[in-house]
């Protein structure tokens, strides 16, 4: 995954940007960038890996050699960014959000093109922000560039330009699956995926781009250099897993969502009659599970508690080690219980998701070994069916990796492959199946997933704007 975070102002800006840039560290944690534009120096750029160093450490020496009126900054798991590119648009700085499916085929093209080559990485590998200036490359103008690179990329791209005139030309990738925000100040503008980024630096929300739309900004004005475009599929997980809880996007809080959306899973344990009689307490997987876990307290008047706490001040992030088995002992590491919460007690957890379901094994065994007499389990997201093949939040690399593949692949072969959109409905019996061989793989007293119905419910946008590919495979 990754974020960014642009200001142009008419004093320096490194501070904001290097605060905002920061503000997303939830959202990637092996590069972080920064680049800057100043009208004596120019151009400049400075890049770390922060896969053991936190981005703020990492860069806190820069205020004392990097200065300038714009700048951008970035923080993802995929390429080094921001990238100083010098083309016939002039030199500018670029950073990307997003994925691209169709890589090989893209780079072929650039080289069939003519005239193009590429840095390579590790392996060989092309800097996949690399690829997408010389997609741009190949128009007369940064507008023509990004429409011509956005439509030629399988998946997404939100794109971030520092010009060498000091502006910032920013664009939403066309189906909108991702935000982009802009704030003001007395002094200018920012841009950022977050919008509690520059909120706690005294910026006022000023505009959400749209679908496709693309903004070139100076610390006077924002210019639209093409305008919103009506179709949008906002990615769902936003907010319920990697959205951070402070922000909006279209309107709607994270954390507020996560609430309601608890609070619907109860009324629908409660229709359904599936809400644990016995219950002591409810309790959310931390931290994303925590508020939908309120929500179902609220809901199901169950009292809520912590009956484990994560310990973070010096723990990594549990899914940043490569190797499974060192994440999975990370995780555990950081799970520090509180007993008397936990012993001879029938439990109710929340998560955000069940992806692959490898870690949530492991805290389940944790409550049942600190003395649990039963855990029962609630997603706050329908049955993840779907790899997704339009963002790179999720470690699975493909669509056997899924807990429901797995177990849908152990109750029938490929044949139940073709019955997913029952596997995914609680009240067929495929459904119940999946639902009872998850229970008896990890131990689950009960499990019951949100609806998709209630998800969209949640979330308060029409269902023709939100992406929900990973549930129901529907583009």
């Amino acid at each position: 995954m990754g974020g960014f975070f642009g200001a142009v102002s008419r004093h320096d800006t490194i501070s904001d940007v290097f605060f905002g840039t920061d503000y997303h560290s939830h959202l990637g944690s092996k590069s972080g960038g920064i680049a800057a534009y100043d009208k004596v120096i120019g151009l400049q750029r400075n890049i770390h890996n922060i896969s053991s160093t936190p981005f703020r450490t990492k860069f806190e020496h820069i205020f004392g050699e990097m200065k300038g009126e714009a700048a951008i900054g970035c923080i993802n798991d995929t390429s080094p960014q921001p990238l100083l590119i010098r083309s016939k648009l002039g030199v500018f700085a670029l950073c990307t959000i997003g994925i691209i499916n169709n890589y090989e085929e893209l780079i072929k093209q650039c080289m069939d093109f003519g005239g193009v080559h590429f840095d390579t990485m590790t392996g060989g590998r092309v800097n996949t922000t690399e690829l997408v200036a010389a997609l741009i490359g190949m128009k007369s103008n940064f507008t023509e560039g990004i429409q011509f690179a956005q439509e030629k990329i399988e998946g997404s791209a939100s794109i971030l330009i520092l010009t060498d005139h000091g502006s910032i030309i920013a664009a939403r990738d066309k189906m909108g699956r991702l935000p982009i925000l802009i704030g003001k100040n007395e002094d200018g503008y920012c841009v950022s995926f977050e919008s509690f980024a520059y909120q706690k630096m005294g910026y006022l929300d000023e505009k959400e781009l749209g679908p496709g739309e693309i903004v070139e900004i100076t610390c006077d004005s924002i210019s639209v250099l093409r305008p919103a475009q009506k179709e949008m599929r906002i990615c769902s997980f936003l907010w319920s897993y990697y959205g951070y809880p402070t922000s909006n996007y279209e309107g709607m809080n994270v954390e507020v969502m996560r609430y309601r959306n608890g609070a619907i899973m109860a009324r629908n344990d409660k229709e359904n009659g599936t809400l644990p009689e016995d219950l002591d307490y409810v309790g959310g997987v931390p931290d994303s599970g925590t508020p939908h876990a309120i929500g179902y307290a609220n809901g199901s008047n169950v009292p809520f508690t912590r009956p484990f706490i994560k310990y973070t001040p010096t723990w990594l992030r549990s899914f940043l080690p490569d190797n499974a088995l060192d994440r999975n002992k990370v995780a555990k590491m950081k799970l520090i219980p509180v007993n008397e919460l936990i012993r001879d007690k029938n439990l109710l957890f929340v998560d955000d998701s069940i992806v692959r379901g490898t870690q949530l094994r492991e805290t389940v065994e944790f409550l049942y070994e600190n003395g649990a007499k039963s855990v029962h389990m609630r997603s706050a997201c329908p049955p993840v069916m779907y790899g997704c093949k339009y963002l790179n939040f999720s470690r699975a690399t493909n669509d056997m990796e899924l807990i429901t593949r797995t177990i849908i692949y152990e109750l029938e072969g490929e044949e139940g492959f073709k019955h997913l959109e029952e596997y995914a409905d609680a009240g067929t019996e495929r459904g119940k199946k999946m639902r009872q061989a998850i229970c008896e793989k990890f131990h689950f007293a009960s499990l019951e997933f949100q609806s998709l119905e209630g998800l969209i419910e949640s979330i308060g946008l029409e269902p023709c704007k939100l992406c929900t590919y990973c549930w129901n495979g529907k583009e």
